[in-house]
């Protein structure tokens, strides 16, 4: 077992660190890998990630989110999944591609260095950031809960966001909160991949099962990134949870709102911080576990046709 194990982690960092020259400018199996492997894990974590959701707007304890959560049933328990959904199936898509993609362009013949694999993911989470922050502003809306009357499908915040004119739409409607958006994916992504590899690949020389590099190693980085960033992530919530012409702060007013309504103390901005932990582990744990199976699999059907 354990010289099986060694052997799979000198094949991942062949998978992962070089191939022959001209055979990495594109790989159209990188972007479908990604979005199943997003979607999967997007759809068993989403009752975690609506009850951080609570708190982050309402900064509240995870027993009153929960209970908030019951009070309203469950055919509201759900709500609100199809944009994440698609979004963050979108999401695998565009960043484990463009992450390919760009690290192909960077390094195309290998070994990647941590600077090529930073640069490549800081790209991938712009490009994620640019097609993606329209999804994440329909999601808030619809999440919050004090919005339900007014706005109880994502038709009647579309039309909403319609009525506004054309440069309202995009910097008041689907792009309000871009820049701290952006800078947490693009951030966030460069964190992910450029010590995603290293970890999975020291573990996978233990002799551990196939699953549990990857797993750790998803579960690691996802943990660590969400801390660092968890401040812009409040923020971004509590952002694109405004909704209304009249009455939208600004990002400096935004900031200070935030600061302000949690009493000015850092740790209460971390308020819920277990849940978060327990999300980013649960969710980047099972999307790079569910990707690196998928690529296994891939790689391995593709040396028995070669």
């Amino acid at each position: 077992m354990g010289e099986q194990n060694h052997s799979a982690g000198k094949e991942l960092q062949h998978w992962t660190r070089k191939e022959p020259a001209g055979k990495r400018s594109w790989h159209s199996h990188a972007y479908a890998l990604g979005a199943v492997s997003n979607f999967m894990s997007t759809f068993l974590t989403f009752p975690i990630y609506k009850v951080v959701f609570r708190q982050q707007i309402h900064a509240v304890a995870v027993s009153e989110a929960v209970r908030q959560l019951w009070h309203e049933g469950p055919q509201y328990f759900y709500r609100g999944i199809y944009p994440p959904l698609l979004s963050k199936t979108l999401q695998g898509t565009l960043l484990f591609g463009t992450y390919d993609s760009m690290l192909c362009f960077l390094s195309p013949d290998g070994p990647h260095s941590l600077g090529n694999r930073w640069a490549a993911g800081l790209m991938s989470g712009v490009v994620e950031a640019v097609a993606l922050s329209p999804f994440e502003r329909v999601q808030n809306v619809l999440q919050d809960g004090r919005k339900q009357a007014r706005f109880p499908s994502t038709f009647s915040i579309l039309k909403e966001f319609h009525s506004y004119g054309l440069w309202g739409r995009l910097s008041q409607g689907y792009y309000r909160g871009f820049w701290p958006v952006l800078l947490r994916n693009s951030l966030g992504s460069a964190l992910y991949f450029s010590f995603k590899d290293p970890i999975q690949n020291s573990l996978a020389e233990q002799g551990l099962p196939h699953w549990v590099p990857a797993l750790v190693s998803g579960s690691v980085n996802g943990t660590i990134t969400c801390l660092v960033l968890y401040p812009l992530i409040v923020l971004v919530a509590n952002m694109q949870s405004h909704i209304g012409w009249q009455s939208m702060p600004s990002l400096w007013a935004s900031i200070q709102d935030v600061w302000d309504t949690r009493g000015r103390k850092v740790f209460l901005i971390y308020r819920g911080g277990s849940l978060v932990i327990l999300r980013s582990s649960v969710t980047w744990g099972l999307t790079t576990a569910i990707h690196d199976f998928l690529q296994r699999k891939y790689h391995s059907r593709k040396e028995l046709k070669d």
